[in-house]
């Protein structure tokens, strides 16, 4: 479920000494399974923790996850980096917006699932995002885009040259594109 690397393990441990004895960490998520989900890391005294908490036992600490947040930290990562600029804790959590969903779900959400985690969040880096409308019976996928996106000059080239390159390679056979339903406008909140 959780990877915590050797060093983040190190780092907590060193944080936990300074704690009650017994104190673990909690990793949760706040608003799982939805676009403003953010991943956390608390301190989790023994009184803190749950029936229902699943526990992560690592080298060095523990780790309790409460049930609701467990589905969307599948294949999160905790790390702790130290670079030129100083030290800094990373977590990664590529399900956390939304439930990893299996390799025989529909083709729908299988889309939806890989816009959610993979492609939005580079779009959100321009203020962007795009969301999915419907699957063609034709097998094109509809798309529309929002926030900074909208009245983008670059949208087109992100349209085919980002976002359908990767959908017909991740759905070869299944999907035959992608459509822009959006009315594009310039206005204030565009990127470009």
């Amino acid at each position: 479920m959780i990877n915590i690397t050797e060093a983040a393990q190190t780092h907590f441990s060193k944080l936990l000494e300074n704690q009650e004895p017994g104190t673990q960490i909690r990793v949760f998520v706040i608003n799982p399974g939805t676009p403003s989900a953010e991943c956390g890391v608390s301190y989790c005294p023994p009184d803190a923790v749950e029936a229902t908490d699943q526990v992560l036992k690592f080298e060095l600490l523990s780790a309790y996850v409460d049930e609701i947040s467990a589905p969307f930290l599948d294949d999160a990562e905790i790390d702790f980096v130290t670079d030129q600029l100083g030290s800094q804790l990373t977590l990664k959590a590529p399900n956390a917006k939304m439930r990893k969903v299996s390799s025989d779900a529909p083709l729908i959400e299988r889309v939806e699932y890989v816009l959610q985690s993979q492609i939005n969040p580079q779009l959100a880096g321009h203020g962007g995002k795009v969301s999915l409308m419907e699957i063609t019976d034709e097998g094109f996928a509809i798309l529309q885009f929002g926030g900074g996106c909208n009245g983008c000059s670059m949208v087109d080239v992100t349209l085919k040259e980002g976002i359908e390159k990767e959908l017909l390679k991740m759905f070869e056979g299944e999907l035959k594109g992608v459509k822009d339903l959006t009315e594009h406008q310039r206005g204030e909140h565009s990127f470009y």
